[in-house]
């Protein structure tokens, strides 16, 4: 895929203490929060987000242009290979606009028990991490 839109769900988000979701917003174009169909799970002290689902079924996130590669390789390394997997989706931005972008969609095993059910990381899932 060409795009250079990322959705960002978790410890990504603008507002996290981390240093990548720094690069993100130095090196990225903030375009506003967006939702993803899919369901979101609590991995440990960060989330995992699972494509697919039903229409009700919406991850809560932000949307972001990043245009240079090296800050992409570098979240890229941030998020790993055996845990997540950068693959497309589409989000919908709060005016209804719909775009094609990557997610780092989590592919190890999830249980219904750790489960967000309001698919926001910032306002439920990361509470106690």
């Amino acid at each position: 895929m060409s795009s250079s839109l990322l959705f960002v769900y978790g410890t990504l988000r603008r507002g996290c203490a981390n240093p990548h979701a720094e690069l993100l917003e130095r090196s990225g174009q903030f375009l506003g929060s967006a939702r993803v169909r899919g369901k979101l799970y609590r991995v440990e002290w960060y989330p995992g987000i699972t494509l697919g689902g039903g229409a009700d079924e919406l991850v809560v996130g932000d949307l972001f242009r990043v245009d240079d590669p090296s800050a992409m390789e570098e979240l890229d390394r941030y998020e790993g290979s055996n845990e997540y997997q950068r693959v497309t989706t589409a989000a919908a931005l709060e005016n209804g606009d719909r775009v094609e972008c990557w997610v780092y969609e989590y592919i190890g095993p999830v249980t219904e028990a750790a489960r967000i059910a309001s698919g926001d990381w910032m306002a439920e899932g990361s509470r106690g991490a």
